[in-house]
């Protein structure tokens, strides 16, 4: 048992020296009681401690050996446990100690005190090389964009930082019998004001995260959202710049940007092509009919995939048929040859065939002074039965 605390002198000096004479007969005592005990306890903390630091150390060459593959698991693993303290691997030790050989209550409790502290503050050391690692492997998988993370990874690194110590002081306080309501609520209110006085700048900058992270398009793709069409040309912490397709450059904010629904034509796996092709009203039936067999076999011999054709609608001027056929490939370069031979093809083929585009015509009438109707070409019966003049 313990024995009970001796009366302590009012002066503080002697009151000092008073409570260290009472714990340093509390640990003697309890040292000739279990030395057996502690002689176990305090080899096995000895190898525990010996074990943890060979490990820390190599884990430690280990990060030193992958320092030029930085974005690997086994870096970001090695460089974790590199990151393993010494107070930790004593504390750790310590508590072996402390577990096994039946510790006085005061000392158990401090040693639980500093073993709680160690243990907290190491897991949010690990924590935050984890979750640094694991954003600049994302961004070595970004390519380009990896310079856009690098620049704001001192203000990853700060907010990682802190919030994962305020959780740990939050965690270490709790358990020391601290009410810490008014503490979380305090940086609560902190958060919320620092929020709202730059929302705007971490809002750009989560959105070119984002973008990073879930790469819906990357430097050198050409996306169109709203009416723009234009080439990705860097994604910056704050905003993005691109390149329209009539060669001026386009400045958006990283957030309005992903607020709009946006079209990446770089990543099409196929090029789809329509065409509207105009006959002339007197194409014969038999002839209209078969020009979906005619497209057909245009497309297909150029290598695209045929998709539907045939009549489409009564024009003013024209009988329409439209044609729509893919091309398989991401390039535009090859979709634009692809559309263009095809399009000569059905120029050339149809020619050979005597099928006659239509072009925009107007038929007139007119009437006479009497009201009668004026045909705008000869009547067919006058002309056949008019009789030949004699020579």
């Amino acid at each position: 048992m313990t024995a009970p605390l001796p009366k302590i002198p009012d002066d503080p000096i002697a009151a000092i020296g008073a409570r260290l004479a009472y714990y340093s007969d509390i640990v003697t005592d309890w040292v000739r009681e279990n030395i057996a005990e502690l002689s176990v306890a305090v080899i096995v903390a000895v190898i525990v401690y010996l074990f943890l630091s060979w490990l820390k150390g190599r884990a430690a060459r280990l990060a030193r050996e992958s320092e030029d593959h930085r974005s690997a698991m086994t870096s970001i693993i090695a460089r974790t446990l590199a990151r393993t303290g010494k107070f930790f691997r004593i504390m750790v030790a310590v508590e072996l100690v402390n577990g096994y050989a039946n510790a006085p209550a005061p000392l158990a409790r401090t040693i639980d005190v500093l073993f709680t502290i160690a243990v907290v503050l190491q897991v949010a050391i690990w924590l935050r090389e984890i979750i640094i690692g694991l954003i600049e492997r994302r961004a070595s998988e970004s390519g380009s964009e990896h310079e856009t993370l690098q620049s704001a990874m001192v203000l990853i690194r700060l907010l990682v930082s802190f919030a994962l110590f305020a959780i740990a002081a939050i965690v270490i306080l709790d358990n020391l019998g601290v009410n810490v309501t008014g503490l979380v609520a305090g940086l609560g209110v902190g958060g919320i004001a620092i929020g709202l006085a730059a929302q705007g700048i971490f809002s750009d900058l989560f959105a070119a995260i984002s973008i990073i992270f879930d790469r819906p398009f990357k430097r050198g793709d050409t996306i169109t959202y709203d009416t723009t069409t234009a080439r990705v040309e860097r994604i910056g912490m704050k905003s993005t710049r691109l390149r329209a397709l009539t060669g001026e450059e386009k400045i958006i904010s990283n957030a309005k940007l992903l607020e709009k629904e946006i079209t990446n034509n770089t990543k099409s796996v196929y090029r789809r092509v329509t065409f509207l092709i105009g006959l002339v009203y007197h194409t014969p039936t038999a002839v209209a009919a078969r020009v979906p067999d005619l497209l057909r076999e245009i497309v297909e011999a150029e290598g695209a995939d045929f998709i539907r054709g045939g009549f489409h609608s009564f024009a003013p001027s024209s009988l329409d048929f439209q044609l729509v056929f893919d091309v398989q490939s991401e390039e535009m370069d090859e979709m634009f040859h692809a559309r263009h031979t095809i399009g000569l093809g059905i120029a050339k083929r149809f020619a050979d065939e005597g099928i006659e585009f239509a072009y925009p015509t107007q038929t007139t009438y007119t009437a006479a002074p009497d009201g009668t109707l004026v045909m705008p070409y000869a009547d067919p019966k006058k002309s056949t039965s008019a009789p030949r003049k004699k020579g």
